[in-house]
């Protein structure tokens, strides 16, 4: 059995990731960008992630970069600062062997470690048997809407679904300092 191994990325790992994210825009439907980003644009927002201090993982098998996810502010104004959302792409070969729950995990973890109260996902092309909600529903999320026919792409109109984990309380107590922002 092939073992994944998850760790902080790097700019090295660019590369890897323009690939992965492209073919999650020429083929899927996770993402609704419709032209795939170049190196240099996937260098940009990496920077603007990370230098915010941002969770941004890589998956590893077999020592090839085979999955990515990173956390960012679910909205920027100054009220949702306790809120973050999640992106998580896996290349094709690589599916289906529990990468993108291992990378999910772990931003859940350091997100949680940040003090963020609320993890969001927004899904492109949810319904009950997209791979994407049913890891997030594994992983203790609910489902708390959908925003019907709120893309289209590859010939179809396409819903998103969002789903919500409560972390360090939720909304139960007040929240300290804004994480990242405090």
């Amino acid at each position: 059995m092939t073992s994944i191994h998850i760790r902080s990325a790097q700019p090295a790992d660019l590369p890897a990731i323009t690939a992965i994210y492209r073919d999650a825009v020429l083929h899927g439907t996770a993402t609704y960008e419709i032209e795939p980003p170049d190196l240099a644009e996937m260098t940009k927002r990496f920077h603007a992630i990370t230098s915010d201090g941002f969770p941004y993982s890589v998956a590893e098998m077999d020592s090839i970069v085979s999955g990515y996810a990173y956390a960012s502010y679910f909205r920027t104004r100054p009220a949702y600062w306790w809120s973050v959302e999640d992106s998580i792409y896996i290349a094709p070969q690589a599916k289906g062997k529990g990468m993108g729950k291992a990378l999910l995990q772990r931003l859940i973890s350091d997100c949680t470690a940040l003090g963020f109260r609320q993890f969001i996902a927004v899904i492109g092309d949810g319904h009950d048997a997209s791979a994407s909600v049913r890891l997030h529903a594994r992983c203790g999320f609910r489902h708390c809407g959908t925003i019907e026919g709120s893309g289209f792409k590859h010939g179809r109109w396409l819903d998103t679904v969002l789903m919500q984990l409560d972390m360090n309380g939720g909304t139960a107590t007040l929240p300290g300092p804004a994480p990242l922002k405090g």
